[in-house]
């Protein structure tokens, strides 16, 4: 599987160095290394946009030195906070995962919130409307079927329209820039969770991607886009999280710590096939999965034994319970589930998702021997986080982890 996954990474060649990132500590503590797009453009007083009225996407990531830039745009006097728009999960990040997010009204500032993740997901002219230039300011984790990144095009799309500029306000990416894994994605197979012709681990950060969207020609509308970079100071493509010493906001309900965040592509896709719970129901969700049927010692020793890097499996048992706006109907909610804990041992080493395609095959036939015969229960959802049907054909085939 490995050859396959990886066979993306060589549209991204302007950009990476290698397909895995190199050695780093685990956790890194002192001043910060990485100055963001948004703490760049504060520093300055907002002198690149001095004197216009802005539109803001962004949720509760959006953070300078833990102030939101809303409220320092609402603050500040050279630029003026004309709306807000929120994407999945909302301005504060407290809507769960595919729950509709509504419009309202930001109480610290008094300034609407457009929702990008409701009855549209593009913002539409009417909304537009006495906003000099759209900014996106959104803490991505580096995975194609995380939707903050469609917002960001169907964005971008709506400005051009507009006929006004958008601004990406750089942030890292925290899986790195140098691992890059994953089916491409397929034009047949192009959906919210998947807009653009790349990687599942993609290796670039916003401001990269939205160059690439732009220049590929990857969404209709965009020759003219005044598209200008909020870049990023001391990021370097070798860096996961912990080097940039950023503090971590949890980027969406599910995704608290950057260690879900590490784990997420490769446990999110084994989700998709609904036959475990993939830790949604507890304080670390995707750093486990289980399901009450599964025989987790013996899932233990088979990952084990393959050495993957960075990475070692222990057994484990919980019960998945109900989380109100974080995770309302997890699999098996109620049930005591045997369970596959994932302890990292080295974040820079760590590969998401070879761990969760690995994981998937081994599921995949215990799930076969214990007679389960539905072994996808959303067949169109996992071709779209996967990127193909390729990946479904090959399990139903029974290839191991590592075809």
């Amino acid at each position: 599987m490995t050859t396959v996954l990886k066979a993306g990474a060589l549209i991204l060649c302007l950009w990476m160095m290698s397909s895995r990132a190199v050695a780093a500590p685990d956790a890194v503590e002192g001043k910060s290394t990485v100055i963001t797009g948004a703490e760049d453009l504060v520093a300055s007083n907002f002198s690149a946009l001095a004197g216009m009225r802005l539109g803001l996407i962004t949720n509760q990531t959006g953070l300078v030195q833990g102030r939101h830039l809303a409220d320092l745009i609402h603050d500040a006097g050279a630029v003026e906070l004309a709306a807000v728009f929120a994407p999945e999960h909302g301005f504060r990040g407290k809507v769960e995962a595919g729950e509709k997010v509504r419009d309202g009204r930001d109480p610290r500032t008094g300034v609407i919130v457009h929702s990008l993740y409701g009855s549209t997901r593009k913002p539409t002219q009417r909304m537009l409307r006495g906003v000099d230039a759209l900014v996106f300011d959104v803490q991505d984790i580096g995975a194609r079927f995380y939707t903050y990144i469609s917002t960001m095009g169907l964005a971008m799309q709506a400005a051009a329209e507009a006929g006004i500029p958008f601004v990406v306000l750089d942030r890292p990416n925290p899986l790195g820039g140098t691992y890059v894994s994953g089916f491409m994605l397929e034009p047949a197979r192009k959906s919210f969770v998947g807009q653009y012709p790349i990687p599942i681990v993609h290796g670039l950060t916003v401001a990269e991607l939205a160059i690439m969207i732009k220049t590929e020609k990857w969404l209709k509308g965009l020759q003219a886009l005044a598209l200008r970079i909020g870049k990023m100071v001391g990021w370097k493509r070798a860096m996961r999280w912990p080097q940039t010493r950023q503090p971590w906001v949890w980027t969406s309900p599910n995704i608290p710590t950057f260690r879900s965040a590490l784990v997420y592509p490769g446990i999110g896709v084994l989700g998709e096939t609904q036959l475990v719970n993939e830790g949604r129901g507890t304080d670390e969700p995707f750093t486990r999965f289980g399901a009450p049927w599964l025989d987790n010692t013996r899932m233990v020793r088979q990952l084990n034994a393959l050495s993957l890097p960075g990475v070692t499996f222990e057994a484990t048992r919980y019960r998945p319970r109900s989380i109100p706006n974080v995770a309302k109907n997890p699999m098996f909610v109620g049930q005591m589930s045997n369970g596959v804990q994932i302890n990292i041992t080295n974040m820079a080493t760590y590969q998401p998702l070879e761990v969760g395609i690995h994981a998937l095959a081994l599921v995949m036939v215990q799930a076969r021997q214990k007679g389960i015969t539905r072994l996808v229960k959303n067949r169109p959802m996992f071709y779209a986080i996967s990127g193909t049907k390729r990946l479904y054909r090959m399990l139903m085939n029974g290839a191991p982890g590592a075809a």
